[in-house]
């Protein structure tokens, strides 16, 4: 049979040496083919294409068996997945391969390498495939395409005279030419050899890097010993801290999961083997906090979690301004224990010794604590906590960030209104920059701010330099894909909130923004499936119920939108923006009599609080009465309301698409 064309010859490597040919389609092993089934190895290929990152089931029906489909589909997965791991010799129990996430789908997470990344003109290795030019094809490879015998060139023994016989005394011309054309094969061989061995090299030294496992490590909830349940936030707030500064070590060779991952884990009583079996973690990092007004005592413990045995311990005691010092021996130390390679820079911010004002960090602790409950009065706490970080420290870049991100989040629920806090966000967000200018969240909180006010190619800027910076940023990725989902770029949106999700993977935002992702992008039976999860994953978290109703409404699952968007209205606060979808629900049901009360009430509550105009728009477009629908689409401009961003992929708003009105208003956002 001839031999592939090169330009058609495409594989995908991962593990130790599977590899996995794409033209034609097969699984090999050290050159030997494994047999494996056309669904099965459909969904390999789909893993590892997007490897490290969770691939949901409804991804694997869509691309298997397309979206129209009424097969019984989760056993027909959980079948293939089971013939892959049988392939692969992986265990489901401890993977090497494939990691089942319970409730979502499946992640790949071995070493994956793409041969043709850096040019089909480098040779792949020893033992595998080798990538030709036509000059190397024409001296390697035989002239009618038969496959390789074994034998290379040097090998080939001289045929015997029988073979080809010489009459005596005939002239050796022939022979001699022979000869010679072999000489110059062999030289020319020699001289691609030299041409390609530093590209082989280069590769080799590539594949064995990516080869080695990441280190996943995870730094658990450090445990208050201080009596006082009020001190809770100093726990918390310092188990993020170090889980931010050793994030920052060796992003090649190191992942660390995750806050929000990991916060169930507060109080637990499983052993470090069942929790690093549940987070695929590798190690542990275990601390107890025990503070006082001006002194604080830090115990922290690795662990290796398949071993259960401590690799190191360390107790601190030290005056609160020195407990930033106290953080970066504890990174320092775990670096060198997992034997994680720092870069020059990250050994220069280590060994220099930092100090911070006791109150600003002690205050910037609260903030972060109550940031995370992402309530609507805790977003509040947080914003004053913050500021008084930042007054007792002017110089306290990460204190601004969290301020940034607070305004942020507290114009996009809807509970203050644009011109109060966008300007507090951008001035927070720039000042953070330039106390850090390397800093990602400073850059991501940014973003999000020009993002809100419609400035769209400084906000993707912004965006993808947080991201240049640390590419394990969960949020970066988070608000990106929101970015993106705005702009339109609704695959590119969805890759960046899987990203966000399979870094943090517990983290119900992020869960709920996917969800979000498929909302704008007008799969809904996947949004459904996507919100379910996240309201199962915490039955009180608003945002999760807010998306689902907004889902159900779209299928016409009445009943159930009003009741899931009741509930989300109630559990945020009472949040105006919130209280619309509700009213939207009751539109979509024919209750326009009910929907058009809450309007009104709306409309009457706007005098005393910030409603914002946008979400009346809403309403009105869900009853179709167009006049008004338009009145408060321009209110909504006029007020730079931050959902105005959604306009262009907002379902509600599909009626008025062809609308003249409407596409002028969409360039006056700036909206394609």
């Amino acid at each position: 049979m001839p031999s592939q064309p090169v330009g058609l010859q495409e594989s995908i490597l991962f593990g130790e040496d599977f590899e996995l040919d794409l033209r034609p389609r097969r699984l090999r092993r050290g050159g030997r083919v494994l047999k494996l089934e056309r669904i099965p190895l459909d969904i390999l290929l789909l893993l590892l294409e997007h490897p490290g990152e969770i691939v949901t089931r409804e991804e694997i029906v869509a691309r298997v068996w397309g979206t129209d489909v009424f097969l019984d589909t989760d056993n027909s997965i959980r079948g293939a997945i089971r013939k892959i791991r049988q392939v692969l010799k992986d265990d489901p129990e401890q993977p090497r391969f494939i990691q089942t996430v319970t409730g979502r789908g499946y992640r790949f997470i071995a070493p994956v390498v793409s041969p043709g990344e850096e040019g089909s003109a480098e040779l792949i290795g020893l033992e595998g495939p080798v990538a030709r030019t036509d000059a190397q094809r024409a001296i390697l490879e035989p002239a009618d395409g038969r496959q390789d015998n074994g034998l290379h060139v040097g090998d080939e023994p001289e045929p015997a005279a029988a073979e080809f016989p010489i009459a005596e005394g005939a002239p050796v011309l022939g022979h001699r030419r022979s000869r010679t054309w072999l000489l110059v094969g062999m030289a020319a061989l020699a001289l691609l050899g030299l041409v390609a061995l530093p590209a082989w090299w280069r590769w080799r030294a590539r594949v064995a890097a990516a080869s080695q496992p990441k280190t996943v490590l995870a730094v658990l909830p450090f445990d208050n010993l201080s009596g006082d349940a009020d001190q809770e936030f100093f726990s918390d707030g310092l188990t993020d801290e170090m889980i931010s500064q050793i994030g920052k070590l060796n992003r090649d060779r190191l992942i660390v999961i995750a806050r929000s991952s990991i916060a169930k884990y507060k109080d637990s009583k499983q052993t470090a083997k069942e929790i690093g079996r549940e987070l695929n973690a590798d190690y542990l990092v275990q601390g107890s906090v025990r503070g006082s007004p001006d002194r604080v005592r830090i115990t922290v413990e690795l662990i290796d979690a398949k071993k259960q045995t401590d690799v190191w311990t360390e107790s601190y005691d030290r005056e609160l301004k020195d407990v930033l010092a106290v953080q970066d021996s504890v990174v320092r130390s775990i670096a060198n224990e997992i034997h994680i390679v720092l870069a020059e820079d990250q050994k220069r911010r280590l060994a220099s010794s930092r100090q911070t004002v006791p109150e600003a960090y002690v205050e910037y602790l609260k903030g972060r604590y109550y940031w995370n409950k992402r309530t609507g009065d805790s977003i509040a706490k947080a914003e004053q906590y913050f500021q008084q970080a930042i007054d007792r420290d002017p110089t306290f870049a990460a204190a601004y960030s969290g301020l940034a991100d607070c305004n942020s989040g507290l114009a996009w629920h809807g509970f203050k209104a644009p011109a109060d806090s966008l300007p507090k966000a951008y001035a927070a967000a720039r000042k953070a920059i330039e106390i850090d200018p390397e800093s990602a969240e400073a850059h991501a909180s940014l973003g999000l701010v020009l993002s809100h006010r419609w400035e769209w190619a400084g906000a993707e800027a912004e965006f993808r330099r947080a991201l240049e910076l640390d590419p394990q940023y969960a949020n970066a990725h988070h608000w990106y894909g929101d970015y993106l989902s705005i702009r339109g770029r609704h695959d590119q949106a969805l890759a960046e909130a899987r990203h966000a999700l399979a870094l943090d993977p517990l983290n119900l935002t992020i869960s709920t923004w996917v969800g979000l992702r498929y909302y704008m992008a007008r799969n809904y039976f996947a949004a459904i499936q996507q919100n379910r999860d996240s309201v199962e994953m915490d039955p009180n978290f608003a945002t999760a119920h807010l998306v689902l109703g907004e889902d159900y409404v779209q299928v016409g699952m009445h009943n159930e939108a009003v009741n899931e968007l009741k509930r989300a209205a109630s559990l945020s606060g009472d949040s105006p923006l919130y209280t619309a979808q509700v009213a939207i629900a009751l539109a979509a049901a024919g209750r326009n009599r009910e929907a058009l009360q809450i309007a009104h009430e709306l409309e009457a509550n706007a005098k005393k609080r910030y409603v914002s105009p946008y979400a009346l728009a809403q309403i009105f477009a869900a009853l179709k009465m167009d006049r008004e629908t338009f009145t408060w689409l321009e209110a909504a401009w006029s007020d730079h309301a931050v959902w105005m961003g959604y306009l262009a992929v907002d379902p509600i708003f599909d009626r008025y698409r062809s609308d003249a009105r409407f596409q002028e208003l969409l360039g006056r956002v700036g909206l394609p």
